[in-house]
């Protein structure tokens, strides 16, 4: 059975100004998502499972039916913030849904076998989709528990033009996550140094800080851990307006509890996004390069 990649396509781009989803960044109006796919589908990935919201459901999934059908398998399943589990009651005037481990959640109908993740509006390259697959197919094969996180480098995921939110890694003697640390409005500062705001001022990290760029593998396993997690967090956090449930919480709450390891994946790929209108002509450049490298052909799908 192949694996199947989940895309975090839900959000609502209010950092972009427009649905980023559906932007044109290559010769021939591609996607970012466009080339996560190709990547993902020569990786040997054998569906695709769109996490977006109702309200652009239908231009969605009419673009990627449109260049992807008889390519690969396609589900597209809504983030809502009514899929909750059963029993739980949340504050009535919430209206934005509860995260990126919940938007996963919500597809546990249309997934049963080893799955990788990623962000519709990042590029994670072609080394980065090889590897997942690797790791997911070999723990089919040997019936492993655990799951994956592929890695980069803090200094290649920086934007010029704001700031960003990153899950900064801790690694063990092993290179096996030990933990995840949700910073947020992370920046480099005109002296070059790269920090961000704490209680009583600022933090700084180092340039070669291994950070989640929300690329990762796990397995049918992870519903049944998120849903007794993401009960335990509504119950807490319930009330609030806009508390969200990470995928590095509930990553967190795995390794600490010691039900499984999660293994770093090491790749050699390159990664860029898209938070900014800004960062629009600086992704347009980095895709025409990589098409003159040979990586892709101009015309994506022909």
């Amino acid at each position: 059975m192949k694996p199947t990649l989940l895309v975090l396509a839900a959000g609502m781009g209010s950092r972009y100004g427009k649905l980023k989803q559906l932007d044109s960044f290559g010769p021939n109006g591609e996607t970012i998502i466009d080339y996560s796919m190709y990547d993902a589908i020569n990786a040997g990935f054998g569906k695709v499972v769109f996490i977006i919201r109702d309200h652009f459901r239908e231009e969605f999934e009419r673009y990627f039916r449109g260049r992807l059908q008889g390519r690969i398998e396609m589900e597209f399943v809504s983030q809502e913030l009514s899929n909750v589990p059963s029993g739980c009651s949340f504050n009535p005037d919430r209206e934005k849904p509860w995260g990126t481990a919940h938007a996963i959640w919500v597809a546990r109908d249309v997934i049963s076998e080893p799955f990788g993740v990623i962000n519709a509006d990042d590029y994670y390259g072609v080394d980065s989709f090889v590897q997942l697959a690797r790791f997911l197919n070999n723990s089919q094969l040997s019936g492993s528990v655990d799951y994956s996180v592929v890695a980069y480098y803090l200094r290649n995921t920086l934007s010029e033009h704001g700031t960003v939110n990153r899950g900064v890694c801790s690694l063990d003697a092993e290179g096996n996550l030990i933990g995840i640390k949700e910073c947020v409005k992370i920046r480099r500062k005109e002296d070059g140094t790269i920090s961000y705001p704490v209680e009583d001022g600022e933090a700084q990290l180092d340039e070669d800080t291994l950070v989640s760029m929300n690329m990762w593998g796990f397995l049918p396993s992870y519903f049944e851990h998120c849903t007794e997690i993401f009960r335990d967090f509504i119950q807490r956090e319930g009330q609030k307006l806009t508390s969200e449930f990470y995928i590095p919480t509930l990553v967190d709450i795995l390794i600490k509890e010691r039900i499984l390891d999660v293994k770093v994946i090491d790749t050699e790929s390159d990664w860029f996004g898209v938070t900014y209108q800004e960062d629009k002509p600086f992704v347009m450049e980095k895709i025409n390069s990589l098409i003159e490298a040979g990586v892709y052909p101009e015309k994506l799908w022909d």
